[in-house]
């Protein structure tokens, strides 16, 4: 199969993390091909080349995937999920000329700042989600913002940032699911979803708690920029209104 010629993709996006001297375009296209979800999981996990053709995906398709996101020369891809309250949770591959790496954050167009739940680039920071707002968020109608409105895609694209010791036991279920939906092959899924959330990311122990400081969940882990608060320094109002559309619960209740 001849690698694949990914559509042009000139729709800027801003956030505060990147002030405006970096230029992002929406890349939401690349969650078409079945070789971005490889690309993306392994380069958070391992690397994919050693895994391309045992999951099904064609050696010169990851690779043309692999050269978009990596491009020093082009716009930075950001892939964006809408979710409740107006949030927004945003990946973006950051390329700058001797460095790069996938920031995962949350955004809200109120804030003028944003929420940091981590990123991949040699010093990795995480985890920066439970199951249950990964579950929510990949849930969350996107009320026609821009940005990823299947549920699959959504949840693949922020698996990384998962991890927490309340991981339910038919959450390979519900990754197999997602994989199948986004591309892999049905007889690969299985065992694919398995190694993911067994060896991947960081891991199961994380554990998380409420404190009387906000209503947002905080991390035990060292690593995770969630030991404190995410997107500290929002209003009280804010915070709750951001706990809420985390928890897939109505604003308030």
């Amino acid at each position: 199969m001849a690698a694949p010629t990914l559509r042009r993709m000139d729709d800027v996006v801003r956030f505060p993390l990147y002030e405006t001297r970096y230029e992002l375009v929406g890349a939401e296209e690349l969650a078409e091909d079945p070789a971005f979800w490889l690309a993306h999981l392994w380069r958070t996990a391992g690397e994919p080349q050693e895994t391309a053709e045992r999951f099904g995906t064609d050696t010169a398709d990851l690779d043309a995937v692999l050269d978009r996101l990596s491009d020093e020369a082009r716009p930075w891809p950001v892939l964006r999920v809408p979710f409740a309250g107006g949030h927004t949770a945003v990946v973006v591959y950051r390329n700058f000329p001797d460095e790069s790496g996938i920031d995962f954050f949350v955004h809200h167009p109120d804030w003028g700042r944003t929420g940091h739940l981590g990123h991949f680039d040699g010093h990795d920071a995480g985890p920066g989600l439970t199951w249950a707002e990964l579950t929510a968020i990949a849930a969350s109608p996107a009320d026609g913002r821009e940005g990823l409105d299947d549920p699959s895609r959504r949840l693949l694209l922020l698996l990384p940032m998962l991890g927490d010791a309340d991981t339910p036991d038919d959450a390979a279920a519900v990754v197999e699911r997602a994989l199948t939906e986004c591309g892999i092959p049905a007889d690969r899924a299985a065992e694919t979803a398995v190694h993911l959330l067994d060896t991947s990311f960081f891991g199961d122990g994380a554990h998380w708690y409420v404190t009387d400081v906000s209503p947002l969940a905080v991390c035990d882990e060292p690593h995770s920029p969630r030991r404190v608060p995410l997107a500290r320094g929002v209003t009280d109002a804010q915070a709750r209104a951001l706990a809420d559309a985390l928890a897939g619960r109505a604003a308030g209740a």
